[in-house]
């Protein structure tokens, strides 16, 4: 099962980037109740069940519980609500409201049909297959996407940047090195068919991981590693990978950074770059290290 990745229109950017509302009962999803499943409409991760959804009479979508580990909380900058957010990308789902007594969670989260992406089910009784994402920098990001692509069980890559203080930065601005961003991958994978930790076996199996100051002849901040981890778990598996190559005998310098937001590279120019150019990574080389 495979959740859209096009990319966002101009609207869909102000809802989910740049934390706009939709306007009440206007929502595709508003009056949905068939089975299915709610994934992010940026990354495709899987967010809410529709067993959980209800109608809370408020004009936009409702339900009283997430995916667990989908969804993060963080306080709102009006700093009365608390806004819920996509824990693998950070794209800008809603609020979430507790203590109103809709149902016996007491919990409603209020979230734009414009952030996500409804996968319905064939049989009410079959639990949808969740995707899971990664997000990882090795340097410049067409050869990082290039051997990322090509795994078993990958839905979909997408290049961008993570880690800096820039809100929606550009090619040119992060290649200047002073926006703090990395460039970074993102990547969908269907967990029935890679891990996360043969994700990341790919991912060191193809740059030096032992160069600090950039990755072959780029130089410069935008170009270290670093592995963005969404949740502890994922955390917890890039410290056993790290551990394993220093078992090795070897020293990686990879950065272990938790993800605040991800920014898709807006150019197509920079997407699939080596797939549509017909050549390969000048600084990225598969070799077995784990």
């Amino acid at each position: 099962m495979k959740p859209a990745t096009e990319p966002l229109t101009p609207l869909e950017q102000q809802v989910i980037e740049h934390k706009a509302t939709e306007v009440p009962f206007t929502g595709k999803y508003v009056d949905l109740f068939a089975p299915g499943m709610y994934h992010c409409r940026r990354c495709g991760a899987a967010l809410y069940r529709s067993q959980d959804k209800f109608d809370a009479h408020c004009g936009w979508p409702a339900f009283d519980a997430a995916i667990p580990g989908a969804v993060r909380e963080i306080p709102d900058a009006d700093g009365v609500r608390t806004e819920s957010v996509c824990a693998a990308c950070g794209a800008h789902l809603g609020h979430v409201f507790s203590g109103e007594g809709w149902t016996e969670r007491n919990t409603r989260y209020c979230i734009n049909s414009m952030s996500m992406v409804f996968v319905p089910q064939m049989d009410p009784r079959a639990e949808a297959s969740p995707v899971e994402v990664a997000v990882l920098a090795s340097g410049c990001f067409w050869g990082t996407e290039y051997w990322l692509s090509r795994l078993e069980g990958v839905l979909s890559t997408e290049v961008g940047y993570a880690g800096g203080w820039l809100r929606q930065p550009s090619y040119q601005e992060v290649k200047t090195g002073g926006t703090g961003h990395l460039e970074c991958v993102r990547v969908v994978f269907d967990p029935a068919k890679v891990s996360y930790r043969q994700v990341l076996r790919q991912y060191f199996n193809t740059f030096d991981f032992e160069q600090a100051d950039g990755q072959g002849p780029d130089i410069g901040p935008q170009y270290r590693s670093a592995i963005f981890y969404t949740d502890l778990e994922q955390k917890h598996q890039a410290e056993q990978v790290l551990d394993e190559l220093r078992e090795k005998g070897y020293r990686p310098v990879t950065q272990l950074r938790p993800l605040d937001v991800f920014y898709p590279e807006q150019q197509d120019c920079h997407r699939h770059y080596y797939d549509k150019t017909g050549d390969t990574p000048y600084c990225h080389l598969w070799r077995e290290v784990l």
